[in-house]
Order: C-alpha cells, then structure tokens, then sequence
C-alpha cells in the first residue's frame, strides 16, 4: 500500500489540496494518508497531527513572537513524515513552512518523493531561491502555464495543472439559494480564512456597514466564511443587530452569491483571483501597511544632473541602462513628458522597512500624442500622467 503526507499550511491551501487527493482517490483506492490537515482533507478521513491553525499567522509580527512554536512544528512535522515513511510528501502553499520541512525530510530521507503544489513566486522576486529548491524538490506542480517556462530553464521538473478557479468552467448547478440572494445590491465580505484575519478585519467591515447604512441601507452585505468560522461569525453578527447582514459558509452557494454581487471587499489571497474571475469591482483590505506619505517622498534629490534611466524595450521584460541629463529645479528633477521621461516610485508596501526609491524611465511613448490609455507590463498609465506608483507590484499614478 502506498502512504501519502499531505501538509497544508492555512485553508486555501487545504481546498486546493482535497480536489488532488479525491482525484487520486477515484483511480487508485489503496492509499493510506497522514498530514497537516484543514477540515476539507478531514472530511476525506485523513487524520491531521495537529490542528492547521496552530501554524497559520497572519502578520509578520505574529510570525515573529510564534518564531520558537513554528520551529518545534516543523520538527514535530518532519519527525512524523519520517516515522511514517510515505512513498510521497505532498506539499502545498504555505512554502515558509512546508519547503523547511521538504528540505529536512529530503536530508534525511533522500528516497521520500517531495512534490510541491503552487509554486513561490520565485520568478518574480528572490530568483535565488530556486537554486535551493532544486536540491530537495523533485517535482513542482504548477499553476499558472507562463511558470513552465521558467521552471525548465532552471532544470527543476514540474507539471503545469492550472488553476482549479481559473480551469473550472463551473456548470450551473441547482443549489437552493436562501431569500436573501434573490435580492439585489448584494455586497460580498470576505474577511480572511484565519483567526488572527478576522479578529482584524471583521470590526473594520462592521464599521465599513454601519457607516453605509447610514447614508443607504438598501444594500444587503454576506459575509463568506469557512464553515470552521461560520458560528464565530455569526455570534458576532448577532450582537451587533445588524437587520441586512449575513453569513454563508457553503462553497455553491458562495459561489452563486459573488456572481450576483454589485461589489466585493476581499483580505488579499487566492480568493482575489475568484473575485477578478468573476467580473466584480472589489477593494483588497490589509494588503498596503506604507508609512504615512508626503511631498518630500518624491523628491529625486541628486546633485548631478547626469541620471540613470530605465529603459522600456517594446514587448520586452529586459530593460535598457540609459543616462540622461535631467536639470535640477528647486532641489527636485522633475518628469518630462517631451522627452518621455517618467518619474517612478517605488515604495516597500509591506511595513518592514519602510523603502522609497525615486527613479526615471523612458519607453512608454509619453512624448507622442496618444489618445488612448496604454497598458504596461502590470500596470497602466494614462494619458497626461507623468509620474508612475509602485507599491511593490501595485500601481498608482500620480499626476
């Protein structure tokens, strides 16, 4: 009989995760499983050696102060893979945690397969990393078909299998939806998969309602939950006596709910993916902790008019070094859209360390008279704009 250690690290991943072993499930029966398990592996029988939660934390602080408690979890995770001695160590997300315990499993046990499920984003930053990876990977699933190309130029073997939200042209199914999707304006909250997310993010949406329904409480607000956090929700729901506020915490009606919605609040994650999927405007909640902004953030302060410029090549990700001379005016270089010069920010948007870089770049076509907006590679700048926003991957212009 073949055996399967399965660790998920937080509750997408754990959805993610039950789709594989059901389908695993359906051809081949005689597999016996151990993991780190959410309640949808559990519901599928496998025995979980400690509860998810006590390794899903939200914010940096929180992984700081648990720093010593995540640390015996790994060792409690490895030592049990090891006493088990599965023919695979199935390992998906949550890399921080579960690639620590794939690189000790695999020291000490080289003839353990380790297959990972969802990349890390190593092709977008800390390409370094894969390097490492390679030596106690052996297969990496992916999500996403540009990864493949990536993966086999770094000579690690992988499998692209898409994404179940992006891949499941979901049938309509029947599912007998309560009264209150049947009424229109249908708000959708979705306050995190974790404790520590919603301890946070719950008062900001209640504040966010109350404040609503007193300019217009026709608007009708469905908070989505995990069933684990369903009854938690609503308790404090209840105390709050809010009349235009509910819960659901069943995937198909969750579904059909966000397609009927107007609009969408979402702690940033996998289920941004589902909003965007489905065409609904949303905000993202907890996803910018910059330090308060001014003026003077701006300010590209050199003392030499000689300045490096980014280079935009056409359809290209490389970029070229260009030098440019850009006259200082009051202590400040200042974009130039005759020249197509374009002043970029970049500001660390994490909290960690609070970095602003102040640069130039030239290739977007600022010179010439476009009338349309122009789409760049994950951003776009319009028309009249000079100055470029990046906090780490999100874009703003500032004009």
């Amino acid at each position: 009989m073949k055996k399967i250690f399965v660790l998920t690290g937080e509750p997408s991943g754990d959805k993610l995760a039950s789709n594989v072993i059901k389908s695993l499930n359906e051809k081949k029966k005689d597999i016996e499983y151990l993991g780190v398990c959410g309640n949808n592996l559990k519901s599928l029988g496998i025995k979980s050696i400690f509860d998810q939660k006590d390794i899903t934390y939200m914010a940096f602080t929180d992984v700081i102060f648990n720093f010593l408690k995540i640390k015996k979890k790994i060792d409690l995770t490895v030592n049990e893979v090891i006493k088990f001695n599965p023919s695979i160590l199935l390992t998906v997300d949550s890399p921080d945690f579960s690639l620590r315990v794939s690189e000790k499993v695999k020291q000490i046990n080289p003839k353990i397969k380790t297959i990972h499920f969802i990349a890390p984003k190593v092709w977008a930053w800390r390409e370094g990393r894969v390097k490492k990876m390679k030596k106690f990977l052996d297969h990496i699933l992916l999500l996403f078909g540009f990864e493949k190309k990536f993966f086999d130029k770094e000579n690690l073997k992988n499998t692209f299998v898409g994404h179940p939200l992006l891949d499941s042209m979901e049938k309509d199914i029947n599912v007998e939806i309560n009264d209150f999707v049947e009424k229109k304006n249908i708000v959708s909250l979705f306050p995190g998969s974790r404790d520590s997310e919603i301890k946070i993010l719950f008062p900001v949406l209640i504040n966010f309602i109350k404040k609503m329904n007193l300019k217009d409480n026709s608007y009708h607000y469905i908070f989505h939950s995990t069933q684990k956090f369903k009854e938690m929700i609503k308790s404090k729901l209840l105390a709050e006596k809010l009349s235009n506020v509910e819960v659901v915490s069943d995937d198909k009606i969750k579904s059909q709910v966000l397609k009927k919605s107007i609009f969408a609040i979402v702690k940033s994650g996998t289920v941004s993916l589902d909003v965007c999927k489905n065409n609904i405007p949303s905000i993202g909640r907890k996803s910018v902790k910059s330090q308060l902004l001014d003026e003077t953030k701006f300010i590209v302060n050199d003392q030499s008019e000689s300045t490096n410029v980014i280079g935009i090549i056409e359809g290209k990700i490389i970029t070229d070094h260009l030098n440019e001379s850009i006259p200082i005016i009051k202590g400040d270089k200042k974009p130039d859209a005759s020249r197509d010069l374009i002043r970029v920010t970049v500001i660390e948007r994490h909290g960690k360390n609070n970095n602003i870089a102040n640069g130039f770049v030239h290739g977007f076509g600022r010179s010439h008279r476009w009338r349309h907006r122009r789409e760049t590679r994950g951003g776009i700048l319009c028309p009249g704009g000079c100055e470029l926003i990046l906090w780490q991957g999100w874009h703003r212009r500032r004009c």
